[in-house]
């Protein structure tokens, strides 16, 4: 069933009262320009602080230039080949949930040519559009998060994957971003950390105006701001339920972690308007109103490395062809991330394959930059710091951002591992389209009716 395309009617001076679900880089992006525009918000998540979840220990990267969607022509033989490697970089683990297979049958039908480029140019354009939301807010605030603009690399070690790169990089050029194959000489002039593996490596590419930084740091430092400017964040409460009357959500049934009983110790919140940005639980909370969007966990993991020897570190943020791993300096650590798996909403990190996973990161920095960070497992007397979240997957990889059919409610979800990149931007254009106006940039919101040459349509 479509969406219900609305109408966007400016009500200029009158400010309202939002509530958002989830306090991510989404849910906080989103309510300081709701703040920013006059309206009251508040925000409700079941964690003790900000970016606790899936915003916490991701790849660090502002990545516009690398946003490409997992959905590829090569992707279902890969996908085939890796699901008996426990280190695969695309894991997919067969569960016991139709809506598993679903999403994974919609995945396969993003897998041509023609979808590819369709999804890059929507994902070019909001991560553009969010490039320049984030430097914005961090100009208003001053904020700081270990922020990095040496841009990012991407190195190959196979042949025949680099003689792609080109092909990949001409696409992003196409649509507005300066990404260009470099030679193995050229590279380690960008980034001559890696010289200790050239041997290993054959080309790469570069897009200089990326960036990097920590998206936890500067999450919980905006939502401060926010709560400066009046916005009230009800930490510490789990979501009930979304209460419906009439087609439109009435109230916000909510509950302290604190308390155990039932009944009159819900509050219930009433609002003008309600954004759900709970990550990969914005599925099931819509879809007990009805709303039922192709939203799936990836199970990512990440490992943050206390540098032995900083000066031999990477500055430039880099992404590691071979094994799909990122990794991106963190003032004094490294922070490496990658793999992912389409299995569910498991956050175990002391099963085998969590296990095999988190050794995998530790493996290979422990081959690219050999000795410079503390990459010994903990039983080995190392301090490593592995962490697992869930990736909020759509098959398009492209996020849902808009109104829902029912009345009062909102999406801003579905980012899969572009997240940080795009969260920003993704807060600045829902709190536009809730404002009455319509955000600057060729993108398909969800629910807005646009003209067909640029219409986007996904199915609720």
């Amino acid at each position: 069933m479509k969406a219900t395309s609305f109408t966007l009617q400016r009500q200029e001076g009158r400010p309202m009262k939002v509530v958002v679900l989830g306090a991510g880089i989404i849910g906080v992006s989103t309510a300081w320009h709701l703040l920013e525009r006059g309206h009251e918000v508040t925000v409700v998540d079941r964690q003790p602080d900000a970016a606790l979840e899936t915003s916490f220990g991701n790849a660090a990267q502002i990545s516009v230039s690398y946003c490409e969607p997992w959905a590829n022509k090569d992707a279902p033989l890969k996908a085939l080949k890796w699901m008996f490697r426990d280190d695969a970089p695309l894991l997919f683990r067969p569960q016991a949930d139709w809506r598993q297979w679903r999403w994974g049958l919609q995945f396969l039908a993003q897998c041509n040519d023609a979808a590819f480029e369709r999804n890059v140019q929507q994902l070019v354009a909001l991560g553009a559009y969010s490039h320049t939301a984030l430097k914005d807010v961090v100009n208003a605030t001053g904020i700081e998060y270990n922020r990095l603009e040496r841009g990012i690399a991407h190195y190959y070690t196979d042949q025949k994957s680099f003689d792609t790169a080109g092909e990949a990089a001409a696409l992003m050029q196409k649509y507005g971003v300066a990404r260009r194959v470099v030679s193995t000489a050229e590279l380690l002039q960008i980034e001559p950390a890696f010289r200790a593996f050239a041997h290993s490596i054959v080309g790469g590419t570069y897009t200089a105006s990326d960036e990097s930084g920590d998206a936890r740091v500067f999450t919980q430092a905006l939502a401060q701001r926010c709560i400066a400017r009046g916005a009230q964040f009800l930490y510490g409460h789990d979501i009930e339920r979304l209460e419906k009357a009439g087609g439109a959500i009435e109230s916000i049934a909510i509950r302290a972690r604190t308390i155990r009983g039932k009944g009159e110790n819900l509050v219930h919140l009433k609002a003008d308007e309600v954004v759900a940005a709970c990550g990969s639980y914005t599925a099931p909370l819509l879809r007990s109103v009805g709303v039922d969007l192709p939203i799936y966990p990836g199970k990512g993991y990440s490992a943050t490395f206390r540098l032995l020897k900083p000066e031999l570190a990477p500055f430039v943020s880099t992404i590691d062809d071979e094994v799909k791993c990122a990794m991106s300096r963190l003032d004094t650590h490294l922070r490496v991330a990658g793999t992912i798996e389409v299995g569910g909403y498991d956050l175990s990190l002391d099963t085998p394959l969590a296990r095999a996973r988190c050794k995998m990161l530790a493996d290979r920095i422990e081959q690219v930059l050999p000795g410079v960070c503390d990459t010994r497992l903990e039983s080995e007397g190392g301090t490593p710091s592995f962490w697992t979240g869930l990736r909020p997957a759509t098959p398009t990889n492209i996020p849902f951002i808009g109104k829902t059919r029912v009345g009062r409610l909102w999406v801003n979800a579905g980012h899969g591992t572009l997240g940080w990149t795009h969260g920003a931007g993704s807060g600045k254009a829902l709190a536009e389209l809730i404002s009455g106006e319509v955000p600057a940039m060729n993108f398909g919101f969800y629910g807005l009716k646009r003209p067909a040459a640029t219409a986007r349509t996904q199915t609720a």
